[in-house]
């Protein structure tokens, strides 16, 4: 049987398209997907993003277990609620996952992760756990819901206790802030400003309908696929998994490298290739005919090799097909993408596709 968030209900009353993703039944779409993606990049969008992982770290060496687990470091974190990016890598350098990490106070951080991941990255933790004195709890007594979109903090403002309004209000980008066990934090996956609420499950349906009822429109896992890809952000499991380093991911700026005598797991390894030189990296790419950028379609870099498109898609905002490519480091300013047999031309470009709900790149 598959496994189901506390908003499982919710969506099938609402008629969502239901489909399996990573074993959890979720919702695609409430109707169409083009108009929920607008939703966001216009206005304001719901998503349960329940299936992903909350796991609370405590102990008074969490702040060393993390340096030693995350490639990037936790000791950049000097304020309470700030949050970082970053892969936790294999011995061998291979991206186990990514993640945000938050910095709670100084026994206590609380960590993101993705659904896909979400039992071997426990478990990941825990065989490192000990010799840290650090305490690794899942906390699957709470759900996830994101709003996302130009309008959507003002529109979800109103749903939050007062005090906690005003104080989520008032966060920068990329910090959260913790009231009683709810947190609201000021990051996301759409290349959108909004919130990331994470409440105790039983209050989610409640919320859910409240944030529907204040103008914001319920959203699938499509429009969240599409909006991410503008957005240029990776896919675990499409644009990055074990058998692929940071450095070939496009993920290098994740890194800290300083200081150096901080010996976090997969750091010889990436060292090695950084001096090397990966063979692969990871780009945009810009359908310049008509067609439909899809993962695992081969691209073609005359005199120089050949790769693998690891996400496309149509984007509704530019009306165009856009995709992420894995390709020969050498790679330059264009390359061929084999759609149905046949050879179209495809434009190298970097992303991120969309900025701030407009074209980033030259069409």
């Amino acid at each position: 049987m598959a496994l189901r968030t506390p908003l499982y209900d919710t969506h099938v009353a609402a008629n969502a398209r239901i489909v399996d993703f990573g074993g959890w039944d979720m919702p695609v779409n409430y109707g169409s997907q083009i108009e929920e993606h607008h939703a966001v990049r216009r206005d304001a969008g719901l998503f349960d993003v329940s299936h992903m992982c909350v796991i609370d770290l405590r102990g008074p060496r969490v702040r060393d277990f993390l340096r030693r687990m995350l490639a990037n470091d936790v000791q950049k974190l000097a304020a309470p609620g700030r949050a970082l990016y970053s892969c936790m890598l294999r011995e061998d350098g291979g991206v186990l996952d990514d993640l945000i990490v938050y910095y709670m106070d100084d026994h206590w951080y609380r960590m993101v992760v993705n659904a896909g991941t979400r039992d071997k990255d426990i478990e990941w933790l825990l065989s490192h756990a000990g010799e840290y004195e650090t305490a690794v709890e899942p906390r699957l007594d709470l759900a996830m819901i994101a709003v996302q979109g130009p309008n959507a903090r003002k529109k979800a403002a109103g749903v939050l206790e007062p005090g906690l309004a005003a104080r989520a209000m008032a966060l920068p980008r990329f910090a959260g802030v913790a009231a009683g066990d709810w947190f609201v934090a000021r990051t996301g996956y759409t290349g959108e400003d909004g919130w990331e609420i994470v409440l105790p499950a039983p209050e989610a349906a409640g919320t859910w309908s409240k944030l529907v009822a204040a103008g914001i429109a319920q959203c699938g896992l499509g429009a969240r696929d599409t909006l991410r890809l503008e957005a240029g952000m990776n896919l675990y499991g499409s644009d990055m998994d074990e058998t692929t380093s940071p450095l070939e991911s496009g993920l290098g700026w994740t890194i800290a490298w300083d200081p150096q005598d901080r010996d976090f797991i997969g750091r010889s390894a990436i060292t090695a290739q950084k001096k090397d030189g990966a063979p692969r990296k990871l780009v945009g790419l810009l359908l310049e005919q008509r067609g439909v950028l899809r993962a695992h379609q081969k691209v073609i870099v005359p005199a120089v090799g050949e790769g693998e498109v690891t996400s496309g898609s149509f984007s509704p905002t530019l009306e165009r097909s856009i995709g992420l490519a894995r390709v020969p480091a050498r790679t330059a300013a264009h390359c061929e993408v084999e759609i149905r047999g046949r050879l179209l031309d495809a434009r190298i470009v970097r992303p991120p596709f969309v900025r701030n709900g407009k074209s980033n790149i030259a069409l």
